[in-house]
């Protein structure tokens, strides 16, 4: 029996070469209590699939639990992404006709932002702001939408997610790396927040957008948060936080890591007072954290065959071998492997996917000068 009000409808998100629709589907519960507003989307790379399977837990979890407030799910956000096929691999990361990130394309406008608070007065309260700016970016964003030379299929598709994810309190992007560990990119004034999740690596990013949904939508309010707090002296918060969760390596699902990352994602609603009568509750297990700029890349210096010597997760230490390449022109002499060794202490968050690489490759992502959050 369902506990909360149920909508199903469909966001038509492109149109094939037929021109016939294609469509993603839209779950959306409504409490009988008022709450905030939560937007979850997964798959926006189409080789990252498990977000489906995370959705698909909260989906039978929520038609009995009762919410305060509204959840909107969007799972498979990118149908063209996900059907993007070379053999037995889906090249759903670009799209193939611009070369554009799927998750590049989202909008932001720091100068909007400092127009709009020029037209907020003192006495306005917070949440008439707060509404007035979400009709503001959501008619830019229409405007976008009908630019008159066009848009790419890429960022037509990100700036009708972003207007649904606008209207959220919370948004919640989930990913999968390529051969990764569960992380998580978490804006710095939301640090807290990380704690609430079942989720070991924490990403903490700074007040600067690089084209994704969470930057997309905690830039705004973070800009319109501080611009607030000095025209009028005061400590404003806009209670608008935004993540991107990477639940492990793409091209694979397991319902039973979907069960866990669901809970986890729950425990994290429960303590927003999204749910009437929280059960969930983050697990004690130790977090460690890095700065952006302190998560590395680590790039190759030669070309060949790879075996991957440090598992995403693990703790490094500076010279500890973590890779050794086979170059199959040397075999025959003492030239045919080489170590690729740590530069520092570090924790590798996920590598190339495959055994084969070229020169320049990014190899491993890691994190670097960490530090542990405090419960």
């Amino acid at each position: 029996m369902l506990v909360n009000k149920f909508e199903k409808d469909y966001l038509v998100v492109a149109q094939n070469a037929s021109g016939r629709n294609m469509n993603v589907p839209l779950y959306r519960f409504k409490g009988s209590k008022p709450g905030p507003k939560v937007y979850i989307q997964s798959s926006i790379h189409g080789a990252e699939v498990q977000g489906n399977v995370v959705i698909y837990h909260l989906i039978n979890t929520l038609k009995t639990t009762p919410i305060c407030g509204e959840v909107t799910l969007v799972p498979n956000c990118n149908p063209v992404g996900t059907n993007i096929k070379a053999g037995e691999y889906t090249l759903g990361r670009f799209d193939p006709i611009n070369g554009t990130n799927w998750n590049r394309g989202y909008y932001f406008d720091e100068a909007l932002v400092e127009r709009f608070v020029d037209t907020v007065d003192d006495e306005e309260p917070l949440e008439k702001v707060k509404s007035r700016f979400r009709k503001v970016l959501k008619q830019k964003i229409d405007e976008k939408l009908q630019e008159t030379w066009g848009l790419g299929l890429a960022q037509q598709l990100n700036l009708k997610l972003q207007q649904l994810a606008f209207d959220a309190d919370i948004v919640i992007d989930l990913h999968n790396g390529p051969v990764s560990t569960r992380h998580i990119y978490v804006p710095e004034y939301a640090k807290d927040s990380a704690k609430l999740f079942n989720i070991p690596h924490v990403i903490l990013i700074p007040n600067t957008f690089a084209g994704a949904l969470d930057e997309a939508t905690f830039c705004h309010w973070w800009t319109l948060q501080n611009l607030l707090r000095a025209k009028r002296n005061s400590d404003i918060n806009v209670d608008v936080e935004a993540f991107t969760l990477e639940m492990g390596s793409q091209e694979v699902i397991s319902f039973d890591e979907g069960r866990y990352d669901a809970d986890s994602i729950l425990c994290y609603l429960g303590a927003k007072n999204c749910l009437e009568s929280n059960t969930y509750f983050p697990k004690s297990m130790r977090r460690v954290a890095v700065t952006l700029d302190n998560y590395k890349i680590l790039y190759t210096r030669q070309g060949g065959i790879v075996d991957y010597l440090a598992a995403p997760g693990d703790q490094v230490k500076k010279g500890q071998a973590l890779a050794r390449v086979l170059n199959v022109d040397e075999l025959e002499n003492d030239r045919a492997s080489q170590v690729i060794e740590a530069p520092c202490d570090l924790i590798p968050i996920l590598h190339f996917p495959s055994a084969s690489v070229l020169s320049g490759t990014q190899l491993y992502k890691c994190f670097t000068d960490y530090f542990e959050l405090t419960e």
